[in-house]
């Protein structure tokens, strides 16, 4: 008589085999709510997007001297200056910092910016209110803080509601570039994806830079494809030229 085969063992973070070729898995209340919102934007706000590439080199270089000057205990990330950009950007064009409200358009006066925060159930979205206000170092201590919290479960409704403006950046995961889905009631979010060095074309000779894809996805019935790329046109200078951005 033949030997029987060996049972096979789940692989990591797999269910284990139960003999059934699927099983039902109730989703949490956190991802209802993601599900819902998103669907709702997807279907309600005609989404268009624009895509650059943007040098990061001037970006890291000045990260470094801040960093070599940080405070104790304070590491400032290349989100947290992307955050510190992405404000400047919305108070000079504020179009884009606006809510679509039907017979109304909500005008946001301060850059309440939502950074995306992953976590196992589903995804989160601390706020740093008036970030166009706050130097690099508060952001990068308010962004840690919250995105610690946010994984706990310890945010307060009002750290995580409302908001002008949204970041999600993928680029800790090597992703080269994507497009978000627009973060309801904002009227844009902005996908980040990797530095990545590459050859490029500069006074009609080749050199290396590190390059990053920036990706706006802006809700038309509030921005006009002008107003989009004129707003990612200044982004990728702030970025550039980072002592527009500190100064």
């Amino acid at each position: 008589m033949a030997a029987s085969a060996p049972q096979r063992q789940p692989a990591g973070n797999m269910a284990p085999d139960t003999g059934e070729r699927s099983s039902l898995n109730a989703n949490s209340s956190m991802r209802m709510v993601i599900a819902e919102r998103l669907q709702q934007s997807w279907q309600q706000a005609p989404h268009f997007f624009l895509d650059m590439e943007i040098c990061l080199d001037p970006l890291l270089s000045a990260r470094k001297s801040l960093n070599e000057a940080a405070p104790d205990g304070v590491k400032v990330s290349v989100n947290d200056m992307i955050i510190k950009a992405a404000a400047l950007t919305l108070m000079k064009h504020p179009r884009i910092n606006a809510s679509w409200e039907g017979e109304h358009t909500r005008q946001h006066h301060h850059a309440d910016i939502a950074v995306a925060v992953a976590m196992e159930e589903g995804l989160i979205t601390p706020i740093i209110r008036d970030a166009e206000a706050k130097g690099v170092y508060a952001i990068s201590s308010e962004v840690g803080e919250l995105a610690t919290r946010g994984r706990k479960g310890g945010l307060s409704p009002h750290e995580y509601s409302g908001g002008s403006f949204t970041i999600s950046n993928l680029g800790m995961f090597g992703v080269s570039s994507f497009t978000a889905i627009i973060n309801p009631p904002h009227s844009a979010i902005l996908a980040i994806g990797a530095g990545v060095e590459k050859p490029v074309v500069r006074d009609g000779e080749i050199t290396i830079a590190t390059m990053m894809s920036a990706t706006l996805a802006c809700d038309h019935r509030v921005i006009n494809g002008a107003e989009g790329a004129e707003w990612l046109a200044s982004f990728r200078r702030f970025i550039e030229n980072p002592v527009l951005a500190l100064g």
